[in-house]
């Protein structure tokens, strides 16, 4: 069962989402792979938080000459990666840096993962340095504009996907993340598709047209963004120049003009 189910408030909204939604649908695999096949041929795809290996696995099958290479934490997940041929980093995608040099990578896919992490400067400053320039980001995240987290808070009640007893810490809106990109690296960063994936609360036969039709309300979002400058450690700078009172991790190094990894 999808944990977007599982924190539904009552019994009856589990039991009714449980027997309308179809939850695989939140994890937009078909989009990722049609974004991949637009941008192929590529020589490095990299998949940040691979999990079971869908995606990589979609990467690999739009260019099977490309490197295919995952970043994945957990064990076991890692260790069937490693058993499925793939080449493995066991990182901490909030504290590491990625292992590529810089402007060396064609491909970055993020499926449902930012909003499990704080640290988004410098996961962006990371996913910057290592990308060349007219490489691509494959962003997938929760919407928290969807249709029904409209309808919750207009209730009174917090939005399913960021839920305070849940492992979301962050929620998105294509807007707010567009600016965010924009604001920290300026110019950076080309948006060239954006779709949505399933419809709660929905069947599929109703939520993949409607997901098509209206993907600002859609449960997730998919974003195709291309890199379309040189990086020079803008989001290191970026908390501290505006003073954000939060203590963000910007890199082991205060010399940013080398690079902090």
């Amino acid at each position: 069962m999808d944990r977007e189910i599982d924190y539904a408030s009552t019994p009856l909204e589990r039991f009714l989402l449980s027997k309308l939604v179809d939850p695989r649908l939140n994890y937009g695999r078909e989009i990722i792979a049609d974004y991949l096949t637009k941008v192929a041929p590529y020589d490095t795809a990299v998949d940040i938080g691979a999990g079971e290996g869908k995606d990589i696995e979609s990467a690999r099958r739009a260019c099977p000459t490309a490197r295919a290479i995952s970043i994945e934490g957990y064990a076991p997940y890692a260790k069937g990666l490693e058993e499925r041929g793939f080449e493995v980093y066991k990182i901490d995608i909030e504290r590491d840096c990625l292992p590529f040099d810089d402007d060396s990578v064609d491909v970055i896919i993020a499926n449902q993962v930012l909003e499990h992490t704080k640290e988004v400067f410098w996961i962006f400053h990371e996913i910057s340095r290592v990308l060349r320039v007219g490489a691509h980001v494959i962003l997938g995240v929760p919407n928290l504009a969807a249709l029904h987290n409209r309808i919750l808070l207009a209730l009174g009640r917090q939005p399913t996907v960021i839920q305070t007893n849940s492992a979301h810490v962050r929620g998105f809106t294509k807007p707010d993340l567009l600016k965010f990109l924009a604001s920290s690296f300026p110019e950076g960063y080309v948006c060239r598709a954006r779709r949505g994936a399933n419809f709660y609360p929905f069947p599929p036969l109703v939520a993949k047209p409607l997901a098509r039709l209206l993907p600002g309300m859609a449960w997730g979002m998919f974003l195709l963004l291309m890199k379309s400058r040189p990086y020079s450690q803008e989001f290191l700078r970026y908390p501290e120049e505006n003073r954000l009172e939060t203590p963000f991790y910007i890199g082991r190094a205060r010399d940013w003009a080398a690079s902090a990894c």
